[in-house]
């Protein structure tokens, strides 16, 4: 586990850019998940957990066929998903950005 830690994958987009990209935080949080840490995940990256959710049921419902054409269970995981890393992303780049109070 040590090892992986210090073997994460680095992000293109704030290696350009210098400012974090709404997956920022994603690789950390889940490496909280497998030490058992739930609220530091959550702290670190709060889509993580229904991100994983959305990823499993994408891959169960790949093999055991789960979403009919009237179901939108997919379609649900995905809008509560995208909706936590749009909202968890304004608060952090409003944070970011917020004490450096540009006063005309």
């Amino acid at each position: 586990m040590n090892w992986l830690q210090h073997h994460l994958i680095p992000c293109p987009f704030k290696y350009l850019t210098g400012v974090d990209c709404p997956g920022c935080g994603f690789q950390r949080s889940v490496m909280a998940l497998l030490q058992g840490d739930i609220h530091k995940s959550f702290g670190i990256y709060p889509a993580a957990i229904p991100l994983l959710l959305f990823f499993a049921y994408g891959i169960a419902d790949r093999y055991l066929k789960l979403d009919t054409s009237k179901s939108t269970i997919k379609k649900s995981f995905f809008m509560v998903a995208g909706s936590i890393v749009l909202i968890s992303y304004c608060i952090k780049m409003w944070g970011l950005y917020n004490h450096y109070n540009i006063s005309a």
